[in-house]
């Protein structure tokens, strides 16, 4: 971080590990210190890790930005039962919480999660029997954001048992 009077500029800076070049990505430039949130002002000036996590991962920020960005798509996942017995479920509720922004699509995520087939997914998008929220054209298409909820109605479904066991385990 910079500051010139009332003017602050932030940046990261990001080390090649092959060549050891490094880049500065700027995140404030020239910004009017009353302009900037008071959180975000004490977490630049603490060198905030969730901060810094959260804009140096971000790989759809980073595109327009530089030529080749490598890509982990392997997500932790944590599993939490909020309310009830899986056995007894007819629908199941996800909502995710991300730390970082991932490169992810949902529709891969989901079925890699429940066990069931990317078609599946869309069969049931199709006969609205999963709801994506907050919904969008082609949004299991689209990579996994945080905050986005899904609903799957698996009533009829004869493998209901193993999906919701896969959810919760």
């Amino acid at each position: 971080m910079n500051a010139n009077g009332k003017r602050i500029d932030a940046w990261l800076t990001y080390r090649c590990t092959g060549c050891d070049n490094s880049w500065n990505r700027t995140l404030l430039e020239r910004s009017n210190r009353r302009d900037i949130k008071s959180a975000l002002l004490a977490a630049l000036e603490g060198n905030d890790p969730a901060l810094v996590r959260l804009h140096a991962f971000d790989a759809t920020a980073l595109r327009s930005r530089i030529e080749r960005i490598e890509e982990f798509p392997d997500v932790t996942v944590r599993k939490e039962l909020l309310d009830g017995r899986p056995e007894c479920a007819a629908a199941l509720w996800l909502e995710l919480r991300l730390d970082t922004a991932t490169p992810l699509r949902l529709d891969r995520f989901l079925a890699g999660e429940l066990g069931i087939s990317r078609s599946r997914l869309q069969g049931w998008e199709e006969q609205k029997q999963l709801i994506i929220e907050p919904g969008n054209a082609k949004a299991l298409r689209k990579p996994a954001r945080n905050s986005t909820a899904v609903r799957i109605d698996l009533t009829g479904e004869a493998d209901r048992d193993a999906i919701l066991s896969a959810a919760s385990g």
